[in-house]
């Protein structure tokens, strides 16, 4: 494969502090070789049984976003759910289910507007850590196997999520990234 070089920017960066919870939007983040600083280290477990409790099986975690103060936060779902809960740190980074970092442009948001959006995929909220902005007719669908150079952290796209939009990248190279950075293609 070639270089193909720049392909677009970035549009907005989101960090999820705690799994499954709304995320907050960053205008920089630090990428890190497990995804970016301070992303899903955090879940969220039933206070009794100790069992993860995810938003496959509780849609209303979606709807509240970490402040970061983990009291805080406890307190509030512990409200939302309706039952006792805590927040566990991972000691191993980022609690991530398929890569590292997840990317969806701009463009398959508006597919996904009207109507291309794989089942159980909330166009709406996608869950990525990076919105591109892409030049024309770019998907990023074709970028599995190929190399995103994003400010300066150096992306793998390994595979297209089944059940959302976007692409998953691997870290191969830590960096900073920030809104409006480049993103250069590479093979």
């Amino acid at each position: 494969m070639t270089d193909s070089g720049p392909v677009g920017s970035v549009a907005s960066i989101s960090v999820y502090p705690v799994k499954s919870l709304g995320g907050r939007t960053v205008a920089a983040a630090q990428v890190d070789d497990a995804g970016l600083r301070g992303d899903r280290a955090w879940s969220v477990v039933d206070a009794g049984t100790g069992e993860r409790v995810t938003v496959k099986t509780t849609p209303a975690l979606r709807e509240v976003v970490a402040t970061g103060d983990a009291e805080a936060d406890t307190a509030t779902l512990t409200a939302v759910l309706g039952r006792p809960v805590r927040l566990a740190h991972s000691d191993t980074g980022p609690q991530v289910d398929a890569a590292a970092v997840h990317l969806v442009s701009r463009g398959a948001l508006a597919r996904a507007a009207t109507g291309e959006v794989p089942e159980g995929c909330s166009a709406e909220d996608p869950r990525a850590n990076l919105v591109l902005q892409l030049a024309g007719d770019v998907d990023e669908r074709s970028w599995v196997g190929r190399r995103l150079q994003v400010g300066e952290a150096l992306l793998e796209v390994v595979r297209t999520p089944k059940h959302c939009l976007g692409v998953y990248a691997e870290v191969r190279r830590p960096g900073r990234v920030a809104e409006g950075d480049a993103v250069v293609l590479s093979g």
